[in-house]
């Protein structure tokens, strides 16, 4: 993509990876600058300019991304992964880069599933009974997770001490032993204001989900949900988008097992649930031109079902994107 948007603002999205419905919908409404190290990560084709940048953890990361900020006039950062959220919020903290992320320490705290337990029930939201490994367990069956995973990786049920021994010493990581949730799966996708109020919350459920991304999903009109996502978001002084994961277990009831402080991986679902004007990437864009949002919690569409698909992009010899598709034209066909 070579034009630049008509807004006047600029956006910065890091660690863009695969998420070409993410950039692809900011650059709708603002000049998008992706940043990314890896030169196949193809939703950078999607934005105005796509620059490489050091690894995160480079002195040089955040100077990195000072300078494109300065270059391009960038007023928003937003991250597209879990890695940087940390260092990002040192940033904003300091008052060097404009990023839309929370306190670095609540970063911290969310990146560290044990951690994040620890802290939501001291902020008395619910989360499911979590012991480390050794401690006592009083409920089988249970979950043995990575305390630093993500993407479903390595999680395991145990339905007995015996089982629970194995898996914590099978994922060879540092790990956590949680009440199994039995129930259905939901997904709250959350946008705060800087200020950390809660600009709205749009609940969905997890029809189906790959490598713990959601690709079939319905939004849904579910009050309980909607006020869990505002607590919890408002609670921990969420800045920008963030995605909380709960169950509704026959036993104990809500309890929430993710909190991501970034965009889900089911972006498209509040993307079309969202009234015009309303959608996160164009409520980021306002901000960033110092706009006020007024909080519209619960205004959404209710029964939208999302299903998502995977596609790809022909790079020539010089890695510029050829325009040329499988299919000609390219997407679904025309409605009979």
């Amino acid at each position: 993509m070579d034009a630049t948007d008509s807004s006047g603002v600029a956006v910065l999205l890091t660690g863009v990876g695969k998420r070409y419905d993410i950039v692809s919908a900011f650059a709708q409404h603002a000049t998008v600058v992706a940043a990314d190290p890896n030169p196949l990560a193809p939703a950078q084709y999607a934005a105005h300019h796509r620059t490489a940048v050091p690894r995160i953890d480079d002195p040089e990361y955040v100077p990195a991304l000072r300078a494109l900020c300065d270059e391009f006039s960038a007023l928003a950062v937003v991250p597209l992964t879990d890695l940087d959220l940390e260092v990002l919020g040192q940033a904003r903290a300091d008052g060097v880069l404009p990023a839309f992320v929370p306190d670095p320490q609540i970063a911290r705290a969310t990146f560290d599933k044990y951690e994040a337990h620890l802290l939501l029930e001291r902020l008395g939201l619910p989360s499911p009974p979590t012991v480390l490994p050794g401690q006592r367990i009083d409920h089988f069956p249970v979950m043995v997770k990575p305390r630093w995973g993500s993407g479903a990786r390595s999680i395991h049920r145990a339905d007995d001490e015996r089982a629970a021994e194995f898996f914590v010493d099978y994922i060879g990581e540092p790990a956590m032993v949680q009440w199994f949730m039995d129930g259905p799966e939901f997904s709250i996708d959350v946008l705060c204001d800087l200020g950390g109020r809660c600009l709205n919350a749009i609940p969905r459920t997890m029809i189906e989900s790959r490598g713990g991304e959601s690709i079939k999903g319905t939004v849904i009109a579910d009050a309980e949900l909607v006020d869990l996502g505002r607590r919890v978001a408002e609670a921990l002084g969420v800045r920008g988008p963030c995605t909380i994961q709960a169950f509704r277990d026959r036993q104990i009831g809500l309890g929430i097992t993710d909190v991501n402080t970034r965009f889900g991986g089911a972006f498209p679902a509040p993307m079309y649930a969202a009234l015009p004007g309303r959608t996160y990437p164009e409520l980021i864009v306002r901000m960033a031109r110092g706009e006020e949002i007024e909080p519209h919690v619960g205004e959404f569409r209710a029964g939208v079902t999302f299903t998502r698909y995977y596609w790809q992009l022909e790079l020539d010899d010089q890695m510029r994107p050829t325009g040329r598709d499988i299919i000609d034209p390219p997407g679904p066909p025309a409605p009979r």
